[in-house]
């Protein structure tokens, strides 16, 4: 039997995994935080640890997000050294993409103009505009944003993508670097950000990103919250710059019932739910981390600490 200790912000979410460890690898044990035999744990399964984890569980040797990203770990895990794996899932790239696709045809189709107009009970049409005459502009093309370009692609969008450093990907023309980002945002009529967050990333949607886009573009979040300015957002929404937002992840979650986001005209705000790996998922890949370091073998999707990703 190998313990793993689950670190996460949100109980519920501790017990969830727990269950789904027990019916999917029965010869792991999973131990919640205060478990007295937690701190000789050498792995962990992480959603938001606290802070001071490395002095309460000193013998950890692998540190395993549970999500895509792993910037909810924090930099004391980030930069400890130690090994960290996130979850790579097929469904939740599939599911990014169906939420993108919601937010895209939510815009290209006029609906947020439609809602408008039923509030007032005002009949109007809006021309239809072919897919192909509209640029979807992706920030960030590691693997979840190729998956959402090239599907998009595929439905007859033009889709620009810009990363850090240069791809080459057939469906998706590419940009990269600081010298390529402004011509990549003038061109973008909907920006959609899937970019892990990192100190280079942070607050990169603010008034400076947002004005090289063309009047009236729309932005979809899909990141990190710590990728937004939100007053920015929030002035170029009301301003008339962009057309709208939707918006899935927040500096702070949940997000404040106080947040000025909320009661923003154009900005639609959703839970963090565009995407995210079953606890089955999660716990059967962990499981198979578990065996290859219990193997002595490298584990997969491990990320570099330095990038973020």
């Amino acid at each position: 039997m190998t313990d793993v200790v689950i670190l996460s912000s949100s109980e519920q979410f501790s017990r969830e995994l727990r269950q789904a460890f027990s019916l999917q690898r029965p010869d792991i044990t999973p131990l919640f935080a205060d478990d007295p035999a937690a701190s000789g744990a050498e792995i962990a399964a992480c959603w938001f640890p606290e802070s001071g984890t490395l002095n309460r569980y000193p013998q950890l040797k692998l540190i395993h997000s549970v999500a895509a990203g792993v910037d909810h770990l924090g930099a004391e895990l980030l930069q400890s050294g130690k090994v960290i794996c996130r979850v790579v899932d097929e469904n939740q790239k599939q599911g990014m993409f169906e939420y993108i696709l919601w937010a895209v045809l939510y815009f290209h189709r006029d609906l947020n103009k439609v809602l408008k107009n039923n509030q007032h009970r005002h009949w109007q049409r809006y021309p239809q505009r072919l897919a192909s005459e509209i640029c979807i502009g992706i920030m960030g093309l590691g693997e979840i944003g190729r998956y959402v370009g090239e599907k998009l692609a595929q439905l007859g969008y033009r889709v620009n993508g810009w990363s850090r450093s240069r791809k080459n990907l057939p469906e998706i023309r590419c940009f990269s670097g600081d010298s390529e980002r402004e011509q990549f945002l003038n061109e973008s009529n909907i920006l959609i950000n899937l970019l892990p967050l990192t100190p280079e990333t942070q607050g990169i949607l603010c008034a400076a990103t947002l004005s090289q886009l063309p009047q009236s573009a729309a932005l979809i979040n899909c990141g990190r919250g710590g990728h937004m300015v939100a007053q920015d957002i929030i002035y170029a929404t009301e301003s008339g710059w962009l057309q709208g937002a939707v918006l899935d992840v927040f500096p702070h979650e949940p997000l404040p019932a106080e947040d000025p986001l909320w009661t923003t005209p154009g900005i639609i705000v959703t839970p963090h739910m565009a995407s995210a790996a079953s606890f089955r998922t999660i716990a059967r890949q962990i499981g198979e981390n578990v065996d290859r370091f219990n193997s002595g073998s490298s584990p997969q999707n491990t990320i570099n600490p330095i990038s973020g990703y």
